[in-house]
């Protein structure tokens, strides 16, 4: 019943991620930022790394591949979309990366969040559309991994007949699958088919309302967030103003384009509620002040690492939270405040609190 921590890898070596619009951004790799990033997460016992999929990203199963085989046990949380390319040929991809890096796999399947975006991959699905081609997708993956024989699948938008791959999947069970959104069709794909469900932050009382019919249904809660984690909550809270300092007020305008431009629920809700009255702190230690100049995944737990552990932990008492995937400002240095200071604080509570986190 331990949580579980994962870091987002999506601009390795970059301070600033999501100030920078998405446009101006260079899809060229740094592998030897990327690298060392990869090592510090495995020297700081990070379960995985998120590798994030966009036009302005590189490939994010190449990266993995590359990154991989340079690396000992770091697992990579590949980012899939549907539409981009058939179930079958990505089943055959997957497979063969783990023959190669074995069971160090997990899969973020993701229907796509901009319209605009996805236009350029040849995909003119809404927004329900596209969830529901995932739904048909992540059935076709999963017969596959079922190895029950050749796959036939008719559906409103795959349709396979007599699909065979002789490259296995190397793993004991099918490859851990996260699912994200805030919308009811993502909460039902996410039921149908995920693992564990990714949400970006709210006050507890409301995330357990609109989370409680998954946790029912047996789909682990992980939680996006980014930290800013130091010895005492003052110097947490400077660190905070800080950031925000040397971001600039340029960033903002990037967002709100990209809120005009994005039909994500899950994104468009968070930028526009961060803007709202009231809405600095959702918690003691739950800021929203980045948001506007970072985006939705800003949302940040600030303060010092035993408020932070115990926030971690109460989240999983109140609301069912078992998995988060952080991101810091530099990443590589919140890492090892994390590492170092917060999740040995996390076990211990959990070690104190084990009868009531396995009840909740």
């Amino acid at each position: 019943m331990t949580l579980r921590f994962h870091w987002s890898m999506s601009a390795a070596g970059v301070r600033h991620k999501g100030s920078i619009a998405r446009a101006a951004q260079s899809g060229v790799p740094d592998i030897a930022a990327y690298l060392e990033y990869c090592r510090h997460a495995e020297a700081c016992g990070i379960e995985s790394l998120l590798t994030a999929v966009g036009f302005h990203r590189p490939d994010p199963l190449v990266l993995a591949t590359a990154l991989g085989v340079q690396t000992e046990r770091i697992r990579f949380m590949l980012a899939v979309r549907s539409g981009i390319a058939s179930p079958t040929l990505v089943v055959q991809q997957i497979n063969t990366l783990s023959t190669i890096l074995g069971d160090r796999i997990y899969l973020n399947v993701v229907a796509g969040h901009t319209p605009a975006e996805q236009r350029g991959y040849g995909d003119f699905l809404d927004h329900d559309q596209r969830y529901a081609r995932t739904d048909e997708f992540l059935r076709v993956c999963r017969a596959f991994w079922s190895g029950s024989g050749p796959v036939d699948f008719t559906g409103r938008y795959y349709s396979i007949e007599g699909g065979t791959l002789t490259t296995p999947w190397m793993g004991e069970a099918p490859p851990r699958i996260y699912v994200g959104g805030k919308s009811a069709v993502a909460l039902e794909l996410a039921a149908t088919h995920a693992d564990c469900f990714w949400t970006l932050p709210e006050r507890p009382a409301s995330l357990r309302a609109r989370l409680a019919g998954l946790l029912a249904r047996g789909t682990a809660l992980g939680l996006l967030a980014s930290i800013i984690a130091r010895p005492t909550r003052a110097e947490a809270l400077a660190a905070a103003a800080e950031l925000l300092a040397s971001v600039g007020a340029n960033p903002r305008k990037t967002h709100e384009e990209f809120s005009r431009r994005s039909d994500s629920v899950a994104f468009t809700s968070t930028l526009a509620s961060a803007e709202g009255p009231d809405s600095e702190w959702l918690t003691p230690t739950l800021w929203t002040g980045a948001v506007p100049f970072l985006g939705a995944p800003a949302i940040a737990f600030v303060g010092s690492y035993d408020e932070i552990a115990a926030a971690l932990v109460e989240l999983s008492r109140e609301v069912g939270i078992r998995e988060f995937l952080f991101m810091g400002w530099p990443d590589l240095d919140e890492m090892t405040r994390f590492a170092e200071q917060v999740r040995p604080r996390v076990r211990a509570l959990e070690a104190s609190h084990g009868v009531h986190l396995a009840e909740a």
